[in-house]
């Protein structure tokens, strides 16, 4: 999913996201920028290649409003493939403008005023944001750091889902915190779902990128859970291939159909030439996701090592992009906390930064729990990452 660049305030004037103001301050300050999660570098090559030639050869026109029937194939065969999901892809497939779109879209169809959304805080932004947009009511089970990383609170879940939730929304791994829920803790959300008969929406972006041997699990795979979930992902982590927005969402037909019946009114479609390059990735492209992973695994173990040769307290990440730590040792009355550093860091040392706080709600338990963490992402080259642990020592050294 894309980190937004603009939220829009009440008055109708739109203010820029923390993500679009701590790029702003890299770029002003000359800072490396390990705020916002994007790879600067491109996806595989051939990937590439497959959608030149798929606009060579004429898919420059509008594809399908549920996607091109050979993407929603590969997506079916996907799902069965890694985690024995069967899926008609007539039916059960929909192509969506990244995964974002399909969240929005997902919330959009299945809640409305006086209906509960429940999410795991940190949340990201865009899933805030799509609550509102449907006038739901926004209930928040938070994600408490120990030494084994980011675990959810159990008892905080079972007290937040009600009769009024009609959605609970997952997102495993887990961004900003790099945590890749349990099987345990998946059941536990799961049998709170079937409690109140809720469906549960999950965002997967980073199914593949989890390190040291962990593996996601789909909730849709759990029992019971397949006729109650709808499972979002994209192609845009997986192949490092962002700007694109091909993502999909997955589910029972019924719920598949309630989503594009929105989907059909924001983009309706879009992506022609991307599609058929993602359809062969998903069918061909298991060497690439590996070598991907393998990397972004030595990746983030050089930023954890240099922010703790640094001074910080860090969680070491099950999966993702991104690393968060603790900066209590950096903080002052001039810089009291994590926002304040985030704000400070790009000046005092030429790094980017994004506080936790931001993907919390104001004034939450969590939020004050956390309003001392920041998150840095390690999707950068090691060259940059170099770059950026040198301007770390001067930090501590300072």
């Amino acid at each position: 999913m894309a980190e937004a660049t603009g939220l829009t305030s009440a008055d109708g004037t739109t203010r820029p996201t923390i993500f679009a103001e701590m790029t702003a301050l890299a770029q002003a300050t000359n800072a490396v920028n390990l705020g916002q999660g994007f790879p600067d570098s491109d996806g595989p090559e051939w990937i590439r290649e497959a959608a030149v030639e798929a606009i060579r050869t004429g898919a420059n026109q509008y594809p399908p409003g549920r996607g091109i029937p050979e993407l929603r194939s590969s997506i079916a065969e996907h799902q069965l493939r890694h985690y024995g999901i069967v899926l008609d892809p007539e039916r059960e497939v929909l192509v969506t403008a990244g995964a974002t779109e399909a969240i929005a879209a997902s919330i959009l169809a299945l809640a409305g005023p006086g209906d509960e959304v429940v999410t795991l805080e940190p949340f990201y932004d865009s899933h805030a944001a799509t609550i509102a947009m449907a006038g739901a009511s926004h209930v928040t089970v938070p994600l408490v750091p120990d030494t084994s990383g980011f675990r959810l609170d159990s008892e905080a879940l079972d007290a937040a889902v009600t009769e009024r939730t009609r959605v609970i929304l997952v997102n495993t791994p887990h961004n900003p915190t790099g945590t890749v829920l349990s099987a345990d803790e998946l059941g536990i959300i799961a049998s709170a779902a079937r409690r109140v008969d809720a469906v549960v929406v999950t965002d997967e972006v980073y199914e593949h990128l989890t390190f040291d041997g962990r593996t996601h699990t789909p909730p849709a795979t759990l029992p019971g859970m397949a006729e109650r979930t709808l499972t979002i992902s994209s192609s845009g982590k997986t192949f490092s291939l962002t700007g694109w927005k091909i993502g999909w969402v997955t589910g029972p037909a019924e719920l598949i159909e309630a989503v594009t019946a929105i989907k059909q009114f924001l983009t309706y479609t879009g992506g022609a030439p991307f599609q058929p390059a993602i359809a062969r990735a998903l069918t061909e492209g298991d060497a690439d996701i590996a070598a991907l992973r393998e990397s972004l695994a030595q990746r983030r173990d050089l930023l954890v090592e240099g922010l703790r040769a640094s001074g910080f307290e860090v969680v070491v990440p099950g999966g993702t992009y991104f690393v968060c730590a603790d900066a209590t040792p950096f903080l002052s009355p001039d810089v009291p906390d994590g926002a304040a550093f985030a704000r400070a860091l790009p000046g005092l040392a030429g790094i980017a930064c994004v506080p936790v706080s931001a993907f919390c709600r104001d004034g939450s338990p969590a939020a004050d729990a956390l309003s001392s963490w920041v998150r840095f992402t390690f999707v950068k080259e090691e060259a940059t990452l170099l770059r950026a642990i040198e301007r770390l020592g001067d930090l501590r050294a300072g």
